[in-house]
């Protein structure tokens, strides 16, 4: 069997990378890549790579058996009848997504239906996203709720020492306080063609002067936009934009500060504090993209619309988590029901692998 694998365009990451993980020493069994050229140093030696936006990416998925992908294939190929394609998607969705956002650019979502008219089997992290995701994408194929194969390891003994590599890997002493800040990406910022630069809506400076140094900040843009924000180089601040994968980074964090991105289901499997930092609330919900529910009653912590009011936070973390114990729960019982460490095992079930 011949796999093709895809993640975000081009990178080693995510559900394709997990369920990878499981089978890639399979017999029978040959598994190729497509790889974006600036992510290619993420991938382990002796995986068999293709350049994304190469005529090799479309050799590759035009004799494919399986094709896997965490989100839209946007290479122009001839889907053989025999080939079957997965969907994992990468998210709950909290935003509105695909036919169900406020704005897309003209002809954008035109092209990405060609997309899903492929997919033959969709994973859906919980029965909330469900219909939510058959809706965004006029999908009527099978969908299997499954959790997501990423967040196993969240649920793993492993999560300690994955952890604790990426902290050595960074040099951040195992006393720190880690914070992980994911903000989510704006469409307007990311299709103005006249402004490369998107701006970060936190000052590092003033973070690491204030909380000092026994907190560490770990900056993640999104894939969306990776690499179009400047981030100052201070001492204790670090761009993990080009880290291979989130969830390595949420097994070294103590804390998430985040806005309206999906990473805020993800990290609630560990039961550690998330903030939201949401300086452009209304700007978003009314105008950029839109949410599925009000955030602001079942966020699964302090929605904080200033800097001041995010620092202050978490300058006392343990009042945020006794003060949002109960929402907290309720969020995870929600969306992480599914998240139990064997959702892996149940897709590669229904694949027969």
């Amino acid at each position: 069997m011949r796999i093709v694998w895809n993640s975000f365009h081009g990178r080693f990451s995510d559900n394709p990378r997990a369920l990878w993980e499981r089978v890639h020493d399979r017999p029978g069994h040959e598994h190729v890549w497509l790889a974006d050229q600036a992510h290619l140093a993420a991938f382990p030696d002796g995986v068999t790579t293709v350049d994304i936006d190469s005529p090799a990416a479309r050799e590759a998925l035009e004799s494919a058996d399986l094709l896997v992908a965490n989100t839209h294939t946007e290479v122009e190929w001839t889907k053989p009848a025999a080939t079957t394609y997965v969907q994992t998607w990468h998210g709950t969705p909290l935003k509105r997504i695909h036919r169900d956002v406020l704005w897309a650019p003209e002809g954008r979502l035109d092209r990405l239906d060609h997309d899903v008219a492929r997919w033959d089997l969709l994973l859906s992290p919980n029965a909330v996203s469900t219909p939510r995701l058959r809706g965004a994408f006029g999908y009527d194929g099978e969908v299997l709720e499954s959790g997501y194969p990423r967040n196993d390891l969240l649920s793993s003994p492993a999560a300690r020492d994955v952890g604790a590599r990426v902290r050595a890997e960074l040099g951040i002493p195992g006393s720190a306080t880690v914070v992980l800040y994911t903000p989510t990406w704006r469409d307007d910022e990311a299709f103005a063609e006249d402004r490369p630069e998107v701006a970060l809506r936190l000052d590092v400076e003033r973070f690491a002067a204030t909380l000092g140094p026994h907190q560490v900040l770990l900056v993640r843009a999104h894939n969306m936009v990776t690499g179009r924000s400047r981030i100052a180089a201070t001492p204790g601040v670090h761009d993990v934009s080009y880290h291979p994968d989130v969830r390595d980074l949420y097994c070294a964090a103590d804390v998430l500060v985040t806005d309206y991105s999906s990473t805020m289901f993800d990290f609630a499997i560990t039961g550690r504090p998330i903030l939201h930092y949401a300086y452009d609330l209304e700007r978003f919900q009314d105008s950029v993209r839109g949410f599925y529910f009000d955030l602001l009653p079942e966020a699964p912590g302090p929605v904080l619309r200033t800097e001041d009011e995010l620092l202050a936070a978490l300058g006392d973390l343990d009042r945020v988590e006794k003060e949002h114990a109960e929402r907290y729960a309720a969020f995870r019982a929600r969306y992480t029901a599914l998240e139990d460490g064997r959702a892996t095992d149940r897709v590669l079930a229904r694949l027969g692998l």
